[in-house]
């Protein structure tokens, strides 16, 4: 796997719903009771009973999001001592949630520094073109409109699953597929593991078009064991909404800069002395 660091392929305008949309999810990971913005002296079964109360509510669960209904027993947040020993509590949701609300809600939940880290990293490097490209208004519902896709398409490839759906990746891989269709030609900087981090310029074509092919083989449950706990259908999802959302905006687009200098480790032309 490839990681991006910087595309060359600069813009007209500040992306501000970009970084609106890294700040947002930044302070709610931080928010998040058990993660990163746990409160110190918490037990691990506390966090954990608290944790999975959050995502409970505000996580995107396909069975819900297929049957509409909540289920009738949900983890309280609490720690209690049951027949097996100490463990978390569950009982009537105390809430009211909407199904279809949770998926806005949880594209803004990350499970982890690294999950969260991630998706920002992509977001950072590839939604300033398709922002600069669309405009600030049309890239925000642009975004939201792929992150619902990816939700409501992950939940009917797995209408009876009861595990929470978090993350922007389905959004996000909108972006790379927008990416993908209106600037295929520009280079991408990016760190390729092989003994060392070798840092390569490589086409966007070939950097995002290999993520999908991943995110594609992994979705099917081949190189991976059932799939791991990563909703890859959700990023096949997005990543094909964002292609053809942005495919009416390709004919209008302006081609990006071909830089000068190293291409696959080699100059790109040759520099001649007089």
């Amino acid at each position: 796997m490839v990681i991006p660091v910087h595309d060359v392929n600069p813009v007209r305008r500040t992306p501000w719903v970009t970084y609106a949309l890294i700040a947002a999810n930044v302070l709610v990971f931080l928010s998040t009771p058990g993660l990163a913005g746990s409160v110190a002296g918490d037990g691990e079964l506390v966090r954990l009973c608290h944790l999975q109360a959050f995502m409970d509510q505000y996580a995107a669960v396909p069975k819900e999001l297929i049957h509409h209904q909540l289920p009738r027993l949900v983890p309280t947040g609490e720690v209690g001592v049951g027949p097996h020993g100490p463990g978390c509590v569950v009982g009537p949701p105390g809430y009211h949630k909407s199904p279809a609300l949770s998926v806005l809600t949880a594209m803004f939940l990350h499970g982890g520094w690294l999950h969260l880290l991630g998706n920002m990293l992509f977001l950072l490097i590839f939604g300033n073109n398709v922002e600069d490209r669309m405009g600030h208004v049309r890239y925000l519902l642009f975004y939201v409109v792929c992150g619902y896709a990816a939700g409501y398409g992950f939940a009917l490839l797995n209408a009876s699953s009861g595990d929470p759906l978090i993350g922007a990746s389905g959004a996000v891989a909108g972006v790379l597929g927008a990416y993908l269709v209106l600037y295929p030609r520009a280079r991408v900087w990016v760190l390729v593991p092989f003994l060392v981090f070798l840092p390569l310029r490589l086409p966007a074509w070939m950097v995002l078009g290999f993520w999908f092919a991943l995110q594609a083989v992994y979705s099917s449950g081949h190189g991976v064991s059932g799939a791991g706990t990563v909703a890859y259908a959700a990023h096949v999802v997005g990543f094909v909404v964002g292609m053809l959302l942005a495919w009416p905006l390709k004919p209008g687009t302006p081609a990006p800069p071909e830089p000068p200098g190293l291409l696959f480790g080699r100059r790109a032309r040759p520099y001649y002395t007089w």
